[in-house]
């Protein structure tokens, strides 16, 4: 048994000049070329895939292995993996040729040798060079091109993999950042066989979906929590990219800029513990990415106002004439040619791997004093019911009930209030899921309130460019929203304030 390590990008057809010219400034061991052909297998009701384990069978010249992968860990484009590979002589699958206890529980080795059934085929053409890195450690990279084929339908394969094959986990990321300094190189989350997965199943692209909770017990410490919120976004962010790419839509993009702001609470929740220089660079990509990717939020106000001809608008008599505007500035905003280029430019592959590497080598370890140390390997319980405590008493100063608070005040929180939510992301799957959503539904529809006030905002823009009856007939109507939003916002703060915080309980 081996455990694969690969970084994985999808490039263009082109991008095989890009590794020819920079190759060569690195010491190379090898380099070759041949065709491979794959086939994978699993069960009609697809066992295998079930449990996170795929079979293949590769064939190149005269030579057949089969090989399984069981379940492994995939950090943004980084895959970890235990395969098993056995030499073979056919096309014919034989499980016999691997451990028995590598199968999963509650289905027979004969049973499954029955079912297993061709499912896809990968076949490509493989340009390999083995390169030996300065530190001693050696990194195989492979461009691959060719197709996968389920039955009649097919889809493209043109990517790169980095696979470490001797050394430094490091080393995977220096070689990566070297080759990806011109752009043109996307970290790929999807292997060959998810792809194959797909295809075969008529799969029609992934969907937009919330940033769940992350999966921490009482059994983790602060460290672990800390990893595994890191990972939890990047899984996230990286799922909605590809999603994106696959169908552009702005709900993709908002999900990217959630991973993108639960990174930086994150490092913020943890900050008492991780000196803020051992995220310093980090920090600084982070915050300039979220900045390329601010205009996302008015895009959305402006898709708001003038969804169905301007619907929300439809009680004004300048509904035409507004609705028209709107759409301008909304094409003035970034268009999809843009957002795919930032998606394969040098600095956004930059941070995804800069992130990547900081998580799988914990970069912040070396930073740590031994009073720190010990802060990270110390009860996750306490450490977030502190964290809790504290975002809780500056949202009840943001959001005194004593106090009527304006349009304006609401606004000025929201950036303060949206952190807190994502704080509670780490934790909150340690207490009870009644008590958490009880508390943390009305602070979500607080921030809602926040944004359908900032929806407004383009539309109060354009009040001076009206005149006479328009015009005041458009301020009425400003007023009166904004009086309706915040009537309801200020019984919803009420709710926030008397809720029991469920860490309480």
């Amino acid at each position: 048994m081996e455990t694969e390590i690969e970084l994985k990008f999808f490039v263009s057809p082109q991008f095989s000049e890009v590794l020819r010219k920079k190759i060569p400034h690195n010491k190379i061991l090898q380099h070759n070329s041949r065709d491979l052909g794959n086939i994978y297998f699993d069960t009609p009701d697809n066992w295998l895939r079930n449990h996170d384990i795929g079979m293949r069978i590769r064939r190149f010249d005269d030579v057949y292995v089969q090989t399984v992968k069981t379940s492994g860990r995939v950090v943004a484009g980084l895959h970890q993996r235990p395969e098993y590979n056995a030499e073979h002589t056919c096309d014919d699958p034989d499980i016999s040729l691997h451990p028995s206890e590598i199968w999963p529980e509650g289905r027979s080795v004969a049973d499954l040798a029955a079912e297993l059934q061709p499912l896809f085929a990968t076949n490509f053409t493989r340009e390999l060079w083995l390169v030996g890195m300065p530190d001693g450690s050696q990194v195989e990279v492979a461009f691959d091109q060719g197709e996968v084929v389920a039955g009649e339908l097919r889809s493209t394969i043109c990517e790169v993999e980095l696979e470490l094959k001797s050394g430094q986990t490091d080393a995977l990321f220096t070689l990566a950042r070297q080759l990806c300094e011109d752009g043109g190189m996307r970290l790929g989350n999807l292997s060959k066989a998810a792809r194959g997965y797909r295809l075969a199943q008529g799969f029609s692209g992934s969907k937009p979906k919330q940033l769940g909770l992350v999966e921490v017990s009482t059994q983790d410490n602060v460290e672990s929590c800390f990893i595994k919120s890191l990972e939890h976004a990047l899984a996230h962010w990286l799922y909605h990219e590809q999603a994106y790419v696959e169908s552009p839509s702005m709900a993709c993009l908002h999900e990217i800029c959630f991973s993108l702001r639960f990174v930086r609470q994150t490092l913020a929740v943890f900050g008492g513990i991780v000196p803020r220089r051992a995220s310093a660079i980090l920090r600084q990509e982070l915050k300039w990415l979220e900045q390329e990717l601010d205009w996302v939020q008015t895009a959305d106000y402006l898709d708001d106002l003038t969804e169905d001809k301007g619907h929300a608008l439809r009680k004004l008599d300048a509904q035409k004439v507004l609705v028209k505007q709107l759409k301008v500035a909304r094409k003035n905003l970034a268009s999809e040619a843009d957002i795919l280029q930032l998606l394969e430019s040098a600095r956004y592959t930059g941070v995804i791997l800069d992130l990547s590497r900081w998580v799988l080598t914990k970069g912040w370890q070396p930073f740590l004093d031994e009073k720190s140390s010990k802060a990270m390997s110390s009860d996750l319980m306490k450490f977030s019911q502190n964290q809790l405590d504290r975002t809780w008493a500056e949202l009840v100063s943001a959001f005194p009930v004593e106090q009527t608070l304006t349009a304006q005040d609401y606004i000025e929180e929201h950036y303060h209030l949206n952190r807190s939510l994502f704080s509670g992301i780490c934790f909150a799957a340690l207490f009870d899921q009644e008590m958490r959503q009880a508390f943390r539904l009305p602070w979500a529809d607080l921030s809602q309130g926040i944004d359908d006030l900032l929806t407004l905002a383009p539309v109060r823009q354009l009040v001076d460019q009206l005149q006479g009856e328009e015009q005041e007939q458009l301020q009425r109507w400003l007023d009166r929203q904004q009086a309706s939003i915040l009537h309801a916002m200020e019984q919803t703060r009420a709710m926030c304030i008397e809720a029991q915080p469920y860490w309480k309980g």
